[in-house]
């Protein structure tokens, strides 16, 4: 098993007072797990980007808090500034070594597909990630899909078909597909994908075309349902 080392201080601001500590480049976060208190840390933006990078976020963490409390845990769950894609906030979660745990592993797409670079078909990837239950030792960073062994547009790698260590149970069905790869679409397909589609949605059951009233002036209020 790889064991990342990530350094941790305590946090002992909270709300909006954090945002001082992001603009020094701290992410604030926090960890917890069952029968465990939870605790406000804060880490390194560059460390964790760097953390990310190397191993995902489907690893073991050696997280040690004011270098001396040190703590296995796995990344719960980020959040991220939609404009500047910065992590904003980390949830860890400790893990117990001897107790299974259940959490998504990432799949790793390697080698060429000869249906793709000699027949000029698309490779279809269907999962990014799958869920695993196994010991925390056991858990792998991430799991290989080798799309070489698809040749023609018939063949197709399902989850029983990768490479998994007899320790980690998937929780999908094995026949799963993972990926495949699927032809290229003709010019008679490409030309129809072009062509305006002038049909009257209004005739389409369900559907009911709005009327204005006569005398209608000002605003008008819409109603949508979602």
């Amino acid at each position: 098993m790889e064991k990342i080392l990530l350094e941790a201080s305590v946090r002992d601001v909270l709300g909006r007072k954090t945002n001082k500590g992001r603009r020094e480049g701290l992410i604030p976060a926090v960890v917890y797990g069952r029968g465990i208190e939870s605790k406000n840390i804060w880490v390194s933006a560059l460390d964790f980007k760097r953390l990310i990078r190397k191993s995902g976020e489907s690893t073991i963490i050696d997280l040690k808090i004011d270098k001396k409390d040190d703590r296995n845990v796995l990344i719960y769950d980020t959040q991220k500034d939609p404009i500047k894609d910065n992590y904003i906030h980390i949830d860890f979660f400790q893990v117990k070594m001897d107790e299974e745990i259940e959490t998504e592993v990432e799949l790793e797409y390697i080698g060429e597909s000869l249906a793709v670079k000699t027949a000029g078909g698309v490779l279809v990837k269907n999962l990014d990630m799958i869920e695993v239950r196994c010991l925390p030792a056991n858990l792998p960073s991430s799991i290989e899909v080798d799309i070489s062994v698809l040749s023609t547009f018939e063949d197709h790698i399902c989850i029983k078909d990768l490479k998994i260590s007899k320790q980690v149970k998937v929780m999908a069905d094995p026949d799963t597909v993972v990926a495949l790869v699927a032809p290229p679409r003709s010019e008679n397909e490409l030309s129809q994908l072009e062509d305006k589609v002038d049909a009257d949605v209004t005739k389409v059951d369900g559907v009911v075309k709005a009327v204005e009233p006569e005398n209608a002036s000002g605003a008008k209020d819409e109603k949508k349902n979602k």
